[in-house]
């Protein structure tokens, strides 16, 4: 069990590549502000940034929130490579005794938290939704909810546990994770999920530069080439309007209609999980629990029924638009605007229509 007055403050990776701060990054800021504010006055959110000549994005971070910024700065963690930025995050963690550490469940994310999490023997808890911090009576909780020992914390009322909730059993209940024996407490959070801060220009913080004790014996694999997928690249957490389909469309040519409607409103394409199980649409476009979550300005859902995953991964959206031919659909209940009748009959008047009303 670890010595648990040895370990304050929430870190955050933030996540840049080729020198650009991930949004995943300013998300994960906000929220890690939000629970270090919430374990006591005295606690920071701490932003770790990795790179190599990525000064330009401390000013960023603080404008974000980030109280501190540990800049790991070294010329091997230029690309990312598992090796290095494991060993470079560990020897990290070690050194500074973070509470909390959260990454965002991205391929970068899933792919460094769970190594880190192995070196430092602690537990980790992938792909969560939702963050809180129990300070009250964690013991009582550990024993109601869990089967963890309280052997040796029986006497601690407010340990700042961190209760990560997240999809389980295919997305069909939430499962509330903690780690009550082991720190730092570590967690992966799916993109698209928490609000970033207000940018405040100006904010200043702390700065703390971090040797890395780095060499090229660390790493065993080396970065020959970075190559672009040649598809098209699908960024629903980005995307201020999103056209979506379901089982609705019928089948993969209605997805061309949705493309249609995408490009008039300066979209992009969604889809529900059933039309991607039905391989009409690849999975990157998945919006849902399973998927991706998102909080575009507007939604479209088009032939979506609206199953309870599907409206955990969307009804953040600040505006939703339905059609379907089925008046009783969850998603029409749930639907600022709900359009009933046939969607390969509405949406091209909807396109016909947007440059008029435009």
């Amino acid at each position: 069990m670890a010595n648990f007055a040895e370990y304050k403050d929430v870190w955050v990776f933030t996540e840049q590549r080729q020198g650009k701060l991930m949004n995943v990054a300013r998300q994960l800021l906000g929220e890690g502000y939000r629970l270090s504010r919430e374990i006591s006055k005295d606690t920071r959110v701490c932003a770790v940034l990795a790179g190599d000549g990525v000064d330009h994005l401390v000013d960023e971070l603080y404008a974000y929130g980030a109280d501190v910024v540990y800049q790991i700065d070294h010329f091997l963690l230029k690309e990312y490579t598992t090796d290095a930025y494991a060993k470079a995050m560990t020897d990290a963690i070690r050194t500074y005794k973070p509470e909390i550490v959260l990454f965002g469940a991205t391929f970068i994310g899933r792919d460094l938290a769970p190594r880190i999490a192995a070196r430092l023997d602690t537990g980790l808890t992938a792909d969560c939704t939702r963050l809180d911090i129990n300070t009250a009576n964690y013991v009582e909780y550990l024993k109601t909810y869990t089967t963890a020992s309280t052997d040796g914390i029986s006497g601690r009322n407010d340990d700042n546990g961190l209760k990560q909730t997240r999809p389980a059993f295919g997305g069909n209940l939430m499962a509330t994770i903690v780690t009550p024996n082991t720190r730092p407490q570590m967690a992966t959070v799916r993109p698209g999920v928490m609000d970033p801060r207000e940018k405040k220009q100006g904010a200043r913080g702390q700065l703390i530069r971090v040797c890395a004790q780095l060499s090229a014996d660390d790493i065993h694999v080396e970065v020959v080439e970075v190559v672009k997928a040649a598809k098209e690249l699908v960024s629903l957490t980005d995307a201020d309007i999103i056209c979506s389909g379901g089982r609705g469309l019928g089948s993969a040519e209605g997805f061309r209609l949705m493309e249609e409607f995408a490009a008039k409103v300066g979209g992009v394409v969604g889809a529900s999980r059933a039309a991607v199980d039905s391989g009409w649409i690849d999975q990157s476009h998945q919006v849902g629990q399973t998927g991706t979550t998102v909080k575009p300005k507007i939604y479209f859902a088009c032939g979506i029924s609206g199953a309870i995953q599907h409206q955990a991964g969307m009804k953040g959206s600040d505006v939703i638009v339905a059609v379907n031919k089925d008046p009783q659909a969850p998603m029409m209940q749930i639907a600022d605007y709900a359009i009933c009748g046939d969607l390969k009959k509405v949406v091209p008047e909807i396109i016909a229509q947007w440059d008029a009303e435009s």
